[in-house]
């Protein structure tokens, strides 16, 4: 018998990267899993890779709150209660601020922060009391990085909803914490709109600056997602940084 087997979850932004890692470590432990998408071919190889397992896939944009109000009825519907949700949802662009428009602006914290607040709005009355929920933050939250402005400011508001949350939903034994990602390979590297070119670039980049000289694997981030969900049971309101050490001050040992 697997780890999960009894388990329900949901995974919000469950197609790809990491996502869709989290959702094969779920299924690998037994547990049946609701998971969204907003791009109709990912929704559609999610469907096709994953056919036979215990999985429903819903095609859904938290940018919309009928969206958000349609999975809240589906997910009732399908699983009714769950044991975790795993919001991991996130759009990037890279501009320096003198060249964000409002419709970047707007986009990046409807996605981020918008979406991600009426998500769990929705979703938490259907939380099982010793439940949790688990965010998807970013080390941008801290770092401070020239063009990721607005995606930063949405993702430390992520960052304070989950304390928020995890204070409001403490008498129901709900714990809510977060993983903040550091360089992670992902179809997108993070950027949807990035060129092939500027994710080589980001990939050099990440890789020189990670203590560990290496990007972390989606994988990697599935595991404290997952830790935090259903094996730390006496943590709430922590955000955990899966960076390889980034944002941790960690100063590699000088070779001789």
């Amino acid at each position: 018998m697997g780890k999960y087997a009894g388990k329900k979850a949901v995974v919000i932004g469950g197609t790809h990267g990491m996502g869709l890692a989290m959702v094969q470590g779920l299924l690998d432990g037994g547990a049946e899993v609701l998971l969204t998408g907003r791009n109709k071919d990912n929704i559609e190889t999610a469907r096709r890779d994953l056919d036979g397992k215990a999985v429903h896939v819903l095609r859904s944009d938290v940018a919309s709150m009928d969206d958000i109000a349609e999975l809240a009825a589906e997910v009732e519907k399908t699983l009714g209660r769950v044991d975790a949700v795993f919001v991991n949802v996130g759009y990037a662009a890279l501009e320096p601020i003198a060249l964000v428009t409002e419709e970047t602006y707007d986009r990046q914290f409807n996605v981020n922060t918008k979406g991600v607040f009426f998500t769990v709005q929705k979703l938490a009355p259907l939380v099982n009391d010793n439940g949790s929920i688990v965010f998807t933050t970013s080390i941008a939250n801290v770092t401070g990085t020239p063009g990721m402005g607005v995606y930063s400011g949405a993702k430390a508001a992520v960052r304070s909803f989950a304390q928020v949350f995890a204070a409001e939903l403490l008498p129901r034994g709900i714990r809510v914490n977060s993983v903040s990602p550091g360089f992670i390979h992902t179809p997108t590297m993070g950027i949807a709109d990035a060129s092939a070119e500027e994710r080589a670039v980001l990939s050099q980049v990440g890789d020189a600056l990670t203590p560990m000289k290496r990007h972390g694997t989606a994988e990697e981030v599935a595991t404290a997602a997952l830790f935090f969900a259903f094996d730390a049971t006496f943590t709430t309101g922590v955000e955990l940084a899966v960076d390889g050490g980034l944002t941790q001050h960690i100063q590699p040992v000088p070779q001789q």
